[in-house]
């Protein structure tokens, strides 16, 4: 088809359109020959031309911007900071004031050798405070281990005054633990005043 050709074609086709009809022009094949123009009826809109379909609290939210409505605060509709999350930040930024002091003294003193003394001794400082925390979590540790440990004994007495029933094998065992289990809750009761003394 020659360009002639094609021209009359669109010119024949543009004719007889209808009010609100239109015209696509001949799109080119991959091969590099054209299609045919493609006659669009009034009110129809291709699907290609559609814009993407968004929800009107999206649509809202890019006419506001990203600030949200106004007088909206969004620190304050963020979730309450727990309990422990609080208790960290505070430790952090008490473990930043101290950092910060100890550079001020660093930058106080001329000679290199005092400064590294003071890293030296930032760094014993956070060893000291991981080893407190260390040790607070052992105690917790054991504090859970003596609990437990209570439990398991007081069930086991209560299976011993019933002794007249006929027992389980499991429960037999249990009842020879008992005293090996004694045994164990007070090395963990020393183990811990030994803790808490030092």
């Amino acid at each position: 088809m020659s360009d002639d050709e094609r021209n009359k074609q669109i010119a024949e086709l543009t004719k007889t359109l209808k009010e609100g009809e239109r015209l696509l022009g001949p799109t080119k094949r991959p091969d590099g020959t054209l299609r045919k123009p493609i006659r669009i009826r009034a009110g129809y809109t291709p699907q290609d031309e559609v814009p993407i379909y968004q929800p009107k609290p999206a649509l809202l939210k890019k006419e506001m911007g990203s600030a949200g409505p106004p007088g909206y605060d969004p620190d304050a509709d963020a979730r309450p900071k727990t309990k422990s999350v609080k208790r960290n930040e505070r430790k952090k930024e008490k473990r930043l004031q101290a950092a910060v002091g100890k550079d001020k003294n660093v930058e106080g003193d001329a000679s290199e050798d005092g400064g590294k003394k003071e890293s030296v001794e930032a760094l014993s400082s956070l060893v000291n405070d991981l080893s407190v925390e260390d040790s607070t979590q052992q105690v917790q540790d054991v504090d859970k281990r003596i609990r437990a440990l209570k439990k398991k004994i007081r069930l086991t007495e209560a299976l011993e005054q019933r002794s007249d029933q006929d027992l389980k094998p499991e429960q037999l065992e249990k009842l020879a633990k008992l005293e090996d289990w004694r045994r164990e809750l007070k090395q963990l009761e020393d183990e811990k005043t030994e803790t808490t003394v030092s």
